[in-house]
């Protein structure tokens, strides 16, 4: 798969505009990322710019604490999918995992995944906040729900991506579910190890600064 393809090309943050959102989807099709990332008040005007592109819409869900209500998820999914997203960013409720409360997070995750139907559904964990043992639960846990994807972050906390924790939730999830690396993602070469170290896709607001790192180490 090209690297252009590995990247949700995203734009999260509380101020965002609409002409910043308007650069992201242009951005996206000029290098036909897989997906713009963005929060669900911003969905229906992405589908009405990337009408008629290769370049899809995934919505943040219980954004960023993961600490909502499951039926708050899935309303939250419901809406962002009926708006025009086509991937689901829920995040983990860790005060549950941490509480060891299994059995609400596996369905907190089933009730978003129903939610969504065929659309595909990614975890994001916050492993800055997770212990390995925690993570690895995480990622059983979803591929148990049924999930496609785990992530590494919300790029909100203390910290993002690792390429350890990266190699971990593969090492977990095996053939069973995908990864996807955020926060922290913001070269070519980033990129690059990150894909190395297992991740199948890339959340980040530096996708142009990638493919163009791309572009200039291809010319030595």
């Amino acid at each position: 798969m090209k690297l252009n393809k590995y990247i949700d090309h995203t734009l999260l943050k509380q101020d965002a505009t609409k002409a910043e959102i308007k650069q992201l989807c242009d951005e996206a099709i000029e290098f036909d990322f897989a997906t713009v990332c963005v929060n669900s008040y911003w969905t229906s005007y992405c589908k009405e710019l990337l009408k008629g592109t290769n370049v899809g819409i995934t919505n943040v869900v219980g954004f960023p604490l993961g600490s909502c209500t499951t039926a708050t998820k899935a309303f939250e999914v419901s809406e962002a999918i009926k708006d025009g997203a086509t991937e689901i960013d829920m995040v983990l409720n860790i005060g549950a995992l941490k509480d060891k409360n299994y059995e609400l997070v596996l369905e907190d995750m089933k009730a978003v995944k129903k939610a969504a139907g065929s659309h595909v559904v990614k975890c994001i964990m916050e492993n800055c906040l997770l212990t390995k043992e925690e993570i690895m639960k995480a990622c059983e846990i979803a591929v148990e729900a049924g999930l496609e994807f785990v992530k590494t972050s919300t790029g909100f906390s203390k910290s993002g991506a690792t390429f350890e924790d990266v190699k971990l939730m593969k090492s977990v999830v095996k053939d069973n579910a995908l990864v996807k690396a955020a926060g922290g993602v913001r070269t070519f070469e980033d990129a690059q190890k990150m894909i190395e170290a297992g991740a199948d896709r890339l959340g980040t607001s530096g996708g142009v600064a990638i493919i163009k790192g791309e572009e200039n180490n291809a010319s030595y």
